[in-house]
């Protein structure tokens, strides 16, 4: 079974070939090689994620209990200087679905931690008091973070640098959600970026790790460095749309007009206040003070926000909101005070909450509370009345340290719901217990089979598929794709495209990849070989993809899934209130779920959704 016992090989190109374990229990650090024929199995990123959970956990171990692995992945692209590669995976059980949590982060840490000597960090077991890791130059060491513990995130990295003296380190941390283990708490990257879905930060609070500090010098050789030089010239020959706006700029208008805009806990379709809480009202306002990206990377897609003012200050370490923080805290609250907004975000940022599913749960409450299932007396006298910013900012406060009202809150929509009865599930915003990202299954029809299918639940990064029109078709030319499909069609073409669509995303998760540059897939392939040197081509990147699919496909399944969970709210299957989905057919849940087995059929799994024994030795999986 195991993949990585064979004799390293070469080319290996893009790796530096061992892994660091991490067992906090026993306080230990380990070095241990992985092999060519490993990574040529897994590739990276989410592809170790899904290994290393599916092999090392055995199945019904509690999500905050040592048992719990908490796997740090890079790709082999990671680190190299052009726009998309400054990515890294993180993955574990997760405290929020139950299931397999897998998060990706853009940012500045990766850069480093790719060049300090190691692909993958495994962190197992628990401390008995607070720690971090430090990681110089491939020399790992765990240190005390008594002193840490309770500070918000910006606190812990400049605490963790004065004592490094030196301001270059680059830190991952949780905050007081994280320690407090709020089931959605997030892992903050520096200051501007997140590991946000899944409660990743909940499983580092389990174990008493504060942050991993890292400094590196030294990427591992790639063999065509001409290809990598002449791929991020290509990609910076024209200016990027979202360099201007960034993700709420012009777009977020438009998904208004289409729909897509999340209002008032997904329920309503028109919000004319999302004028007000664009990045252009940032600009017009003078909040905006400029637009910020990631390491190597030319589009500047994340605002950075500052003022002061006598109701709300907020620190432009923490950058800005972009759409999905914005559709959260503000249209999906009723809130359209951008000022509120900015605030909301920064203290999500600061105490390292996910700021989609902390809105979602946040907006469950406020229609809760309309509905009448939670009163004054269960919020501690807070009126959670739609558009009310002030209470979602004593929320916010309340979720990340467990008290009150903040308590419950903190626990995600699935198990609110499940603690509320009263036929609240229905409006419970989330599949496999991960509350939906802010685009509306019933507008961009490609997330409806996403939502329900991907292994970690409504992530919409994972659920992005194309040929359903002619834009992008030509980049599926090459396996056979010629003619667009019919967008509103849930047959057997549409999903035999989805699911190849679906693996190209896991791909990019696994290489691990920037969705945002648009790198073609024929230049992924080119990357790819140029990097790692293998003679490699679509039948075995395809094949990458689909296995680590179907290991979290096993995973959850160890852990007692069924195709009954991959369904999604009810609410999806309702036509909003007002606006454009008020009146456009909805598909039902039966052409959903032939639209489900369809999409499991391809995959090689049966109609419950269990791989089959032939694909699992087609992929090679014991």
């Amino acid at each position: 079974m195991t993949d990585n016992k064979t004799d390293v090989r070469e080319p290996m190109g893009g790796y530096h070939g061992k892994i660091l374990r991490v067992d906090l229990t026993g306080h230990t650090l380990t070095d241990e090689p992985i092999t060519y024929e490993f990574v040529r199995k897994y590739m990276g990123g989410a592809g170790f994620v899904a290994y290393y959970l599916w092999n090392e956990l055995k199945g019904g171990e509690d999500a905050l209990g040592p048992e719990n692995k908490l796997v740090i992945a890079m790709g082999p692209v990671s680190g190299l200087a052009f726009a998309g590669a400054a990515r890294f995976c993180v993955g574990a059980k997760s405290p929020l679905t139950g299931g397999i949590a897998k998060s990706e982060s853009g940012g500045y840490w990766m850069a480093d931690m790719k060049r300090a000597g190691y692909d993958a960090i495994i962190v197992e077991g628990r401390s008995d008091r607070p720690v971090y890791l430090w990681i110089d130059d491939g020399k790992a060491e765990i240190r005390d973070a008594s002193q840490l513990w309770g500070k918000d995130v910006k606190e812990t990295q400049e605490s963790i640098q004065a004592e490094l003296d030196d301001n270059h380190v680059r830190v991952i941390s949780i905050g007081p959600a994280g320690e407090n283990m709020v089931r959605y708490a997030c892992i903050m990257v520096d200051l501007l970026d997140a590991l946000g879905r899944g409660g990743l930060g909940a499983v580092m609070g389990s174990k008493n790790l504060k942050a991993v500090a890292v400094r590196g010098h030294q990427l591992p050789p790639i063999v065509n460095p001409d290809y990598v030089k002449e791929l991020r010239k290509e990609l910076t020959r024209h200016p990027h749309p979202l360099s201007e706006w960034g993700t709420s700029g012009p777009p977020m208008i438009q998904h208004e007009i289409e729909g897509d805009l999340p209002v008032r806990n997904q329920r309503d379709g028109l919000f004319p206040g999302v004028k007000n809480i664009t990045c252009m009202a940032m600009e017009e306002t003078g909040l905006r003070q400029k637009m910020h990206g990631c390491y190597a990377c030319y589009i500047r897609c994340k605002p950075v926000v500052k003022f002061t003012g006598p109701k709300y200050s907020v620190d432009d370490a923490y950058g800005g909101p972009e759409y999905e923080s914005l559709g959260a805290l503000g249209s999906n609250c009723g809130i359209d005070d951008l000022r509120a907004c900015c605030k909301a975000n920064e203290r999500c940022d600061a105490l390292a909450l996910d700021t989609i599913s902390t809105g979602a749960s946040i907006a469950f409450a406020m229609e809760c509370y309309e509905k009448g299932f939670l009163t004054k007396e269960d919020t501690g006298g807070i009126d959670l009345t739609w558009g009310n910013a002030e209470a979602v900012l004593q929320v916010i406060e309340l979720i990340a340290r467990r008290e009150g009202i903040g308590d419950f809150i903190a626990e995600g929509t699935a198990l609110m719901a499940k603690k509320i009865g009263k036929g609240s599930e229905a409006y419970a915003m989330n599949v496999k217990g991960l509350e939906a990202a802010m685009h509306d299954a019933r507008a961009m029809m490609q997330f409806r089979l996403g939502y329900m299918v991907n292994p970690h639940g409504a992530d919409h990064c994972s659920s992005m598929g194309g040929g359903v029109s002619a834009f992008g078709l030509e980049d599926l030319n090459q396996f056979g794709i010629l003619e667009p499909a019919d967008i509103e069609d849930f047959g057997p073409r549409r999903m035999s495209i989805y699911k190849l669509t679906h693996c190209l995303m896991m791909l990019t998760d696994c290489l691990v990849l920037c969705i945002m540059p648009a790198i073609s897939n024929t230049q992924k392939v080119e990357l790819v070989q140029a990097v790692t040197g293998w003679n490699t081509g679509w039948v075995e990147l395809i094949k990458i993809a689909e296995r680590t699919l179907t290991l979290m496909r096993l995973f959850n399944i160890r852990e007692g899934f069924t195709a009954a969970d991959d369904e999604l709210p009810q609410r999806y299957y309702d036509q909003k209130t007002d606006g454009i989905l008020s009146t456009k057919p909805i598909p039902s849940k039966e052409a959903m779920k032939k639209a489900r087995e369809y999409y499991y059929y391809y995959m090689g799994w049966d109609r419950e959704g269990v791989p089959t024994p032939e694909k699992l030795a087609e992929l090679e999986i014991s």
